[in-house]
């Protein structure tokens, strides 16, 4: 009777009336978190509380606002049910992720899974909203539940779909963002005139509920869906890719010089006289690296000679700030959205052959073992003698009687054994490169053509050849060369990390691979607990060395890269894991990443001995922001360059339906399998198009079984699939087994 008495009089200190003065909130947030703390009290919902604590009906929205900051504090947390009881302190932000069922999840950096919010519990959030969320408890052995509690920041201003007349005074916007459950209400007089068919955005001005759809309006009608260009702008603007330069920007770039002049070459290193070629495929216009390299029987001398684009892109200059905005060009089907301006990128940045150039050149000394036994950083000047494509150096190397044969290649006479030099040191490179474990995943893509109206008339694989590997082998040596230099100078930089893969993802891939007869290195036996201490990308190589050409190689090779965790910008060195390397950062391609462009400037401050506290202090403040967002660019661009190609695939293959192609199974899942065909076209054959039986799926083996007959699809396999449908509003493509 005594506990319950004092209990009574803690809800009498609640008091009535309006919220007064903070000090009165935080009075009334004291007298529920005694409460709650009470040994006696019971989880009760909102009305209870109100009820309990004998809150006046004009003051229960007050009452509310005090619950709400309280979970927003993480001083309260909510059980399944909706019910109030003593936190656990786990208040988390994160990025909301809606899904067309109603229900999301929250990315939290840092935490290996998303958290699971149900569709009574998102809390008014909206994709891509910036939100606290508190962690409902229970729920062992599943993914962690949680709570919205607050929206921290929109993520989503405006939208970009396809507008539906649904009425003469209303239309709809349905969004191209699969993500997005709702469609858009948009009044008459909002619509700009939009019709049926056209593609929007259309800018948000009430986000909505579970009940109410969110409501905006037309703010720029990119043109009819079946106009050309309008379905990859639609994309443009769907990841919010800056596509134009600004006036002021373009005037900057204006008084930019075009030649180099005699200032320029002032206290640079001239390289003028030394041979040095670009190589990039055939169409390429920024040309930012160049190589050379000579032979004296028992050394190579390497060059790699890149853009010094930070003379023509000062620090914090409006073009700058640009840049950094981007943060990187993106490279669609039809068109590149470039970081700096045509002007710049391909004028008087990008080295072309025969014109003197600023550079940043990396000279390094290799063994014959492909070790770097010593290596410069400086400032120079060069002038390119040729501009070699991949495919010109590609077949001298192979026939180098082409030479003499054909009358394009004796002009390149002179340089076949610069070439010969150049691929008998990339491959010492790259046998060194394998003996330290680096990773090397040989995927196929893609390229794409097509016709003037934007339509695709062929997809065709990329080749990989001496050429670009050579190019690859010689870029990825001056990176490491740079990163270990400055690392041990201990100054701010920007490196580029890939983490061990999470232990769980590797123990799953150990225990996938047993079932083969293959292992990787672990504690005690065969397929024995791996942990991301124990494994090493070593393992990972010699793996993927022992499958290469049998049957299993795709669905192995598919397996491991899946368990490989994303690279990204850094400002802590922690190493390279897929090149395992401990030193790693980008340095050969300022005129299309940034952070290649900012380390660029670290290193002639360096070299001109200006890095003195200040600076130290300026980079430590910045670079950690220009990291995290260069990654998140990044990203950006990856998704939407996988978008164009997507949604472009499945409009060719629109013209071969009912044809049927050999393919392979490139994904099982409990809904179907993917098959991909040779030319990277990737679709699904539904669970409900497996005839014959009752398939269900195996996870643990990654395959789709048959009930009664037990036959059996898994990944790598080959089969024969015909296409059925193609959907390019979803971007996908229907397959059934032939």
């Amino acid at each position: 009777m005594e506990d319950r008495n004092k209990r009574d009089n803690k809800l009498n200190k609640y008091g009535t009336g309006s919220a007064g003065t903070a000090e009165n909130r935080d009075k009334r947030k004291k007298v529920i978190c005694d409460l709650v703390k009470d040994p006696l009290y019971v989880p009760m919902k909102e009305k209870e509380l109100a009820m309990f604590l004998q809150v006046a009906k004009e003051d229960r929205e007050e009452l509310r606002r005090v619950l709400q900051e309280l979970l927003a504090e993480g001083q309260l947390m909510l059980t399944a049910r909706g019910k109030y009881m003593k936190s656990n302190g786990k208040v988390l932000t994160g990025t909301f992720i809606s899904n067309t069922r109603g229900f999301g999840f929250v990315e939290i950096e840092g935490r290996q899974e998303d958290l699971y919010i149900p569709e009574d519990k998102t809390g008014g959030a909206f994709h891509k909203d910036i939100v606290e969320v508190a962690l409902l408890p229970g729920h062992e052995g599943k993914r962690q539940e949680a709570q919205v509690v607050r929206i921290i920041a929109r993520g989503i201003t405006e939208i970009v779909g396809t507008f539906e007349q649904a009425r003469d005074n209303y239309g709809f916007v349905i969004p191209d963002n699969l993500k997005l459950p709702q469609d858009i209400f948009v009044p008459k007089e909002r619509s700009r005139g939009a019709v049926s068919g056209h593609k929007v955005v259309v800018e948000l001005t009430d986000y909505g509920t579970r009940d109410k759809n969110p409501e905006g309006r037309v703010v720029e009608i990119l043109g009819h869906i079946n106009d050309p260009g309008v379905d990859i702008m639609s994309i443009v603007r769907g990841y919010e890719l800056p596509v134009e330069f600004s006036e002021k920007i373009m005037n900057q770039v204006a008084r930019v010089s075009h030649e180099v002049s005699e200032a320029d070459r002032a206290g640079r290193r001239d390289l003028r006289d030394m041979v040095c070629v670009t190589i990039d495929g055939e169409d390429a216009k920024d040309l930012d690296d160049a190589v050379s390299v000579s032979f004296d029987g028992q050394r190579y001398l390497l060059g790699v000679h890149i853009a010094d684009v930070t003379n023509y892109v000062q620090e914090n200059s409006v073009l700058d700030r640009e840049a950094l905005k981007r943060g990187t060009s993106v490279y669609l089907v039809d068109r590149v959205i470039p970081m700096l301006p045509h002007a710049l990128s391909n004028g008087i940045c990008s080295l072309n052959a025969g014109e003197d150039r600023l550079a940043l050149s990396c000279l390094m000394t290799v063994d014959l073992a492909g070790e770097i036994t010593d290596y410069e950083i400086c400032e120079s000047v060069i002038r390119v003698d040729r501009r070699m494509s991949y495919t010109a150096v590609k077949n001298m190397l192979e026939d180098e009687t082409l030479v003499e044969r054909q009358e394009e290649y004796r002009q390149y006479r002179e340089l076949l054994p610069m070439f010969q030099e150049m691929a008998q040191l990339a491959a010492a490179l790259r046998r060194k490169r394998k003996k330290r474990g680096s990773i090397d995943f040989d995927f196929p893509e893609c390229k794409i053509y097509l016709d003037k109206d934007g339509h695709p008339t062929d997809i065709r694989p990329y080749e990989r050849n001496v050429a670009t590997d050579i190019i690859e082998d010689f870029m990825l040596a001056a990176n490491e060369t740079v990163a270990q230099h400055f690392y041990w100078l201990e100054l701010p930089f920007v490196y580029r990390v890939h983490d061990v893969p999470d232990a769980e993802r590797i123990q799953k891939l150990s225990a996938f691979i047993n079932n083969f007869g293959y292992y990787m290195k672990a504690v005690g036996r065969a397929g024995a607990k791996v942990s991301d201490q124990e494994i090493h990308p070593k393992e990972i190589q010699k793996l993927l060395t022992r499958i290469e050409g049998t049957p299993e190689e795709p669905m192995i090779s598919r397996l491991a890269l899946r368990s490989m965790k994303q690279a990204k910008y850094s400002v802590e060195c922690t190493g390279h894991f897929g090149l395992a390397c401990q030193y790693y950062c980008h340095f050969t391609s300022p005129i299309r990443r940034y952070p290649d462009l900012q380390i660029h400037r670290i290193i002639k401050e360096q070299l001109r001995g200006r890095l003195g506290e200040e600076r130290h202090a300026h980079y430590r403040d910045i670079l950690p922001e220009v990291a995290k967002h260069s990654s998140e660019t990044e990203r950006r661009a990856d998704e939407a360059e996988r978008e164009t190609d997507k949604l472009k695939k499945v409009e060719y293959m629109e013209g071969h339906v009912g044809e049927c192609f050999d393919g392979v199974i490139s994904g099982v899942t409990s809904w179907g399998i993917y098959v991909e065909l040779p030319n990277t076209v990737e679709g699904l054959v539904h669970v409900s198009r497996l005839e014959g039986d009752y398939f269900y799926y195996n996870e643990k083996a990654c395959e789709m079984v048959g009930e009664a007959t037990g036959k059996s699809y898994k990944l790598g396999m080959p089969v024969r699939v015909c296409i059925d449908a193609c959907d390019r509003f979803n971007r996908t493509i229907d397959m059934s087994l032939e």
